[in-house]
């Protein structure tokens, strides 16, 4: 029957190369800060090797212009009311997921460009639009409904979609930078109590609607407390731009 292995009489080393005098030198000892810095310096070029790697492009919103009226103004900004239909499409098959003539009694849709009402890609797809332009836009997955997608409207996880958009209509949206300047009569960049009040009358004279005097101070009061953040009395210019416009 075999036995076990036994353990041998003496522990095993290694003999190291042999010295000028015949014998063998003992094993370097390898210290262990040398390890530390090894897997210091692994760690700093696998960072190196990160930072060289060539950058991945952004997906971006294609667009072709299908029609450009020979007077293309006012071009729509952020900010702009505007008043258009579209029809969305998914690019994997090209089937019909959307449309806006279905919707609201075949009315435009109506909504506030660059603030997140409709989807990224659509906000970016209608800048600097003009009424009466057509285009076709392709928007990839992370300007649309991305990983998720969005079941109730039957666009799948990662879907490409496709619009083709009718601009019919871009107006000074509320907040616009020009309201503000016409409030602002001291052109201080702030709004007094006394501007927005002048600001309503003239607003409720154009109208020509009959209401009880009651209605303007229930509106300016209301308007004080959901944007005089501060409470300084005023309505900043940062308070007012609650849209970012830039020219404010």
């Amino acid at each position: 029957m075999r036995g076990s292995l036994a353990a041998p009489s003496r522990p095993f080393c290694f003999l190291g190369p042999p010295t000028r005098t015949g014998g063998s030198a003992p094993p370097a000892a390898v210290p262990r800060r040398r390890n530390a810095m090894g897997r210091r310096l692994s760690l700093l070029l696998a960072a190196l090797a990160l930072l060289a790697a060539p950058a991945r492009a952004e997906e971006e919103v294609k667009i072709e212009v299908l029609h450009l009226p020979d007077a293309c103004s006012p071009k729509s900004k952020k900010g702009d009311l505007l008043n258009a239909h579209y029809d969305g499409f998914l690019a994997s098959n090209g089937s019909k997921f959307y449309c806006s003539r279905t919707q609201n009694d075949g009315h435009p849709k109506w909504f506030v460009l660059g603030v997140g009402q409709v989807i990224k890609g659509l906000d970016i797809a209608m800048m600097n639009m003009c009424p009466g332009e057509k285009r076709k836009v392709v928007i990839p997955p992370s300007l649309a409904y991305g990983q998720q997608g969005y079941a109730q409207g039957k666009i799948p996880p990662n879907a490409t979609l496709i619009f083709e958009i009718e601009l019919y209509a871009v107006n000074k949206g509320p907040r616009s930078v020009e309201a503000f300047h016409q409030i602002d009569k001291d052109n201080d960049k702030k709004l007094s109590e006394l501007e927005i009040s002048q600001y309503l009358k003239e607003e409720f004279a154009r109208d020509g609607k009959k209401r009880h005097p009651s209605v303007h101070d229930e509106i300016l009061a209301d308007i004080f407390k959901k944007n005089d953040h501060d409470g300084d009395g005023f309505i900043s210019a940062k308070e007012y731009n609650v849209y970012q416009h830039d020219e404010l």
